[in-house]
């Protein structure tokens, strides 16, 4: 039998993806020696921290992808960690070489999503989370960041939570930090660095105002790399506060997606906040109404909180050249309540469900307007 080459090992074991990074380890200089020696793959690896929480995986990934080439009958693995200067040139070399900013102002390709409602309540997170969930279950790179900081839940309705109650924090990789990733979605949330203080205690509360706010969602927008997206979703908390007017400032190219429930008491006031988003130059997109009319299994329609408000927001928030469509009316759901305390948001988990069909009709509706140059003003004047 012929020797096997140690490049066929190399070029196999360069191929794993790092679960957290989502590039080949190769592409990453994590791949050290090889060699092969009577069958046996002799391999070396650095991850890019001490405690990797991903070590057992990329181990696991290693062992397996070198034991597929033809010829080995072993493997030898050794892991170690990068020096502090190669995890300075990782994270430069993430960042593109533009060092620590924010990456996606107006020149991104990358669509930025804020979600937005006038009041609590009226299921916000829950419709940016599934929505997040089907935009990547149709193939784009999708990244969430929970700017809801006081009334975080987008790690529970992920399953980020464990049977302990604990939520993984971020991988840090020098300043930069690595999201954990839920059914395909990229997600940071102040959730995910507050501790209980023991057993069943809750997590720790968030009483924090402006610079504070401000501060915090500036961080998850530069610190976190969410890597090349395609949409980037924001979860923002209500009304028309400290963090609505911050990420106006920070993201003025952001679209806007406003979500309300049907009554009165909720609508009047969610056209609010597409005023502000406008007032800080970004474009209102569409309005979700959700928790509208369900149809019980006796075929009786029950309209819980009333019809029109969604309609009456879009009709508010149109004119001047500029419309702003209904999006999907979004019906009450138990179901969509029971997934999203389960963890595994109803667009996975029951996608029959009416209200799942309803936001999986505003993701492919989104999805249809792909990233890209068509309506940008480029960096550069003719002469």
């Amino acid at each position: 039998m012929s020797a096997v080459p140690a490049d066929a090992v190399r070029t196999a074991v360069g191929a794993v993806l790092d679960p957290e990074l989502r590039r080949p380890i190769g592409e990453l200089d994590m791949v050290r020696d090889i060699s092969v020696d009577a069958g046996v793959a002799h391999v070396a690896i650095a991850l890019t921290i001490v405690g990797c929480p991903a070590a057992d995986r990329i181990a696991t990934d290693v062992r397996t992808a070198a034991a597929s080439v033809p010829g080995i009958t072993d493997v030898a693995l050794e892991v170690g960690v990068m020096t502090p200067a190669e995890r300075h040139a990782l994270t430069e070399r993430l960042r593109g070489g533009r060092g620590r900013e924010m990456p996606f102002g107006p020149g991104s390709l990358t669509r930025v999503i804020a979600v937005t409602s006038g009041k609590g309540g009226v299921g916000k997170s829950t419709v940016t989370a599934n929505l997040a969930v089907a935009l990547a279950a149709r193939g784009l790179a999708v990244g969430l960041i929970d700017a809801d900081v006081h009334g975080f839940s987008i790690p529970g309705q992920l399953g980020l939570v464990g049977p302990d109650g604990s939520v993984p924090q971020p991988t840090r990789v020098d300043d930069l930090m690595l999201p954990p990733v839920a059914h395909g979605v990229k997600t940071i949330s102040i959730g995910m660095f507050l501790r209980r203080s023991g057993g069943d205690s809750p997590l720790g509360a968030v009483a924090w105002r402006g610079p504070m706010l401000h501060r915090t969602v500036q961080q998850f927008l530069t610190d976190v790399f969410f890597g090349d997206l395609d949409v980037l979703l924001l979860d923002m908390p209500p009304g028309t506060g400290d963090v609505a007017i911050s990420v106006g400032q920070l993201l003025p190219n952001a679209e806007v997606l406003v979500v309300t429930t049907p009554q009165t008491a909720a609508s009047d006031v969610a056209v609010r906040s597409g005023l502000v988003a406008r007032q800080t130059g970004q474009r209102v997109i569409g309005v979700v109404e959700n928790m509208a009319a369900m149809t019980l299994p006796d075929g009786t329609v029950l309209d819980l909180f009333g019809h029109g408000g969604g309609a009456a927001v879009a009709e508010a928030l149109s004119g001047s050249g500029s419309e702003v469509p209904l999006l999907a009316s979004v019906p009450l759901s138990p179901v969509v309540r029971a997934d999203a305390d389960a963890g595994v948001p109803a667009v996975l988990a029951h996608p029959d469900d009416p209200a799942a069909r309803a936001i999986a009709d505003i993701a492919a509706a989104l999805s249809r307007f792909p990233r890209g140059l068509p309506g940008r003003s480029l960096p550069f004047r003719p002469r």
